[in-house]
């Protein structure tokens, strides 16, 4: 005997449950002469009877009925091991370069989230030569911060960022408060890699006489924001590095004013390795995660005294 098709199991089992052919091809988005043909099919492959005429219409045999109970049965442990193994079926090995002030600030604080939607995932999170390099050809796919230029290559802003300065209530309370922009010039800036974020947001704050180039610069931007939180200074803050010292009052954000970044952070990716179910699966997840537990920098604590 040749094993069924499946395609027939599930026309038995619907005109089992709903009691008719029309009903049943109606579930199905089959055609009636469709599921008859499924029905006759499977009687002659197992070589009895299902289905006996009832009147002007159809009912299930003896046989057929107890036969139909067992095809249930299998369909529903076919479904559940479906379901089961869901999670399973993303696997292998998983290289992310991400920045690290994206990993420092979000990702070292998310990511076993994904681990356990997919536990059979081997995942490896490197640091790329500088802010922007997507270079590395071992990686599957990277979080990258600049402008969204990358040639030949599939790309995606996953965070647009706004810059305010920040600095520690420490700080803030050991001066009596910053009043105006006019006032940064009394005290040291923290920069991080160059003096163009503060260049930026004191032109747009009318404050062009405070010496952007005075301060302190950092290549790393934990050790920048650790500064910060140290009172050693004032800083540029954003609304995904600084959202968490800012949402726990380790930072505040001195003046209202605040300016879209040019750069961001992007989704970057090989088309070539694109297809891949774990680089579509990381790239979903970490898309829909940042849109449930996006931080705004517009709703942290002001720095009034």
């Amino acid at each position: 005997m040749r094993y069924p098709s499946i395609t027939a199991l599930r026309a038995l089992d619907a005109v089992a449950r709903l009691g008719s052919v029309t009903a049943a091809a109606q579930q199905l988005s089959l055609t009636r002469s469709a599921i008859s043909h499924q029905i006759i099919s499977l009687e002659q492959s197992l070589g009895f009877a299902l289905t006996e005429r009832v009147g002007r219409g159809i009912g299930l045999t003896y046989q057929g009925q107890c036969y139909a109970r067992e095809v249930r049965r299998i369909l529903a442990d076919i479904q559940d091991a479906g379901r089961r193994f869901d999670g399973l079926a993303v696997s292998g090995k998983l290289r992310i370069s991400c920045n690290p002030g994206f990993a420092s600030f979000w990702l070292c604080n998310h990511i076993n989230g994904f681990l356990r939607q997919y536990p059979q995932v081997q995942l490896q999170v490197v640091s790329p030569r500088s802010q922007d390099d997507t270079s590395d050809a071992e990686a599957d796919l990277f979080i990258a911060y600049g402008i969204g230029d990358w040639p030949g290559l599939l790309v995606e802003q996953i965070v647009t960022l706004r810059f305010s300065p920040v600095c520690s209530p420490r700080l803030i309370n050991a001066i009596g408060g910053l009043k105006t922009p006019l006032d940064l010039k009394d005290f040291p800036l923290i920069h991080m890699s160059d003096t163009s974020d503060w260049r930026v947001w004191l032109a747009a704050a009318g404050a062009s006489q405070v010496n952007a180039d005075s301060g302190i610069t950092f290549s790393d931007a934990h050790c920048a924001q650790s500064a910060c939180i140290a009172a050693q200074g004032v800083a540029i803050g954003d609304n995904l590095l600084s959202g968490d010292a800012l949402a726990r009052g380790l930072l505040v954000r001195p003046f209202d004013i605040s300016i879209s970044a040019l750069r961001g952070y992007f989704l970057v990716i090989d088309p070539a390795k694109a297809e891949r179910s774990v680089v579509q699966a990381f790239s979903a997840w970490l898309k829909n995660q940042l849109q449930t537990s996006a931080q705004h920098i517009s709703d942290a604590p002001s720095g009034e005294p």
